[in-house]
């Protein structure tokens, strides 16, 4: 049972430990991989019944373009068969889709599937799903800051959420929780700017096997913590 008390606006989530899990049982990294999909679609229910406004996964990084060639497409295959397979879903939950990254690295058929999940989505009025691809935190700040200089602003000008506005993440709500799974301790470039206040949650647990319950058990979580925003106590779970 969750308790009671405010529920996260905007969760992160950091999906690491496919290939690890793979090993473990003596499988094909590729088979990691398509249980984590598994596992994606799952966390993408239980946040739409939470409430949630916004829920993002760290889906393929920037550096993952250095994996082999053979993964990176087993990979990019696996997307394109999730976003086929479940558009009509996201549709129907009322999901809004939106990618987040490089995109344009992406090959072109991946490129077209996901404007049409953007576009066919744009108008629904639920949770927002965030799709992190070919993504890295410091590659968004500096193409933010870029566009900045070319925008014209004059430094007197430019404040937080004015940057913010030229960020991928515009228009979202900063993620209040950061989940990690795998047992690593560290941001591995994502969300860097947004995340300056998150409250974060690691896990050994490798994320194929990372269920409902355990995502449940990170909300309860974050819902004990106090957050103070550099001021006084504010607990997540106040009213």
């Amino acid at each position: 049972m969750l308790l009671s008390g405010r529920i996260p606006n905007h969760v992160g989530i950091i999906m690491d430990g496919n290939g690890r899990w793979a090993a473990l049982r003596g499988l094909p990294r590729i088979e990691g991989h398509r249980r984590g999909v598994e596992r994606s679609k799952e966390v993408i229910e239980v946040s739409t019944e939470l409430g949630l406004k916004a829920l993002t996964l760290y889906a393929f990084s920037t550096e993952n373009w250095q994996r082999p060639s053979s993964e990176v497409m087993t990979l990019m295959k696996l997307l394109e068969l999730y976003l086929k397979r479940e558009l009509n879903g996201l549709i129907k939950n009322g999901v809004v889709f939106k990618t987040i990254g490089e995109v344009w690295r992406l090959p072109e058929q991946i490129q077209r599937i996901i404007r049409e999940a953007e576009e066919k989505t744009s108008s629904n009025k639920g949770m927002t799903l965030v799709t992190a691809l070919s993504y890295s935190g410091r590659n968004e700040i500096l193409r933010a800051v870029k566009k900045v200089f070319s925008s014209g602003i004059k430094p007197e000008e430019l404040t937080e959420e004015v940057f913010g506005s030229y960020l991928d993440t515009a228009g979202l709500p900063a993620p209040d929780l950061i989940i990690r799974t795998s047992g690593e301790m560290r941001i591995s470039n994502f969300l860097l700017w947004q995340a300056a206040y998150s409250e974060f949650y690691f896990t050994d647990t490798l994320w194929p096997d990372f269920s409902k319950d355990e995502f449940l058990l990170a909300i309860q979580d974050y819902q004990r913590r106090e957050r103070r925003f550099g001021s006084i106590p504010v607990r997540a779970d106040a009213p």
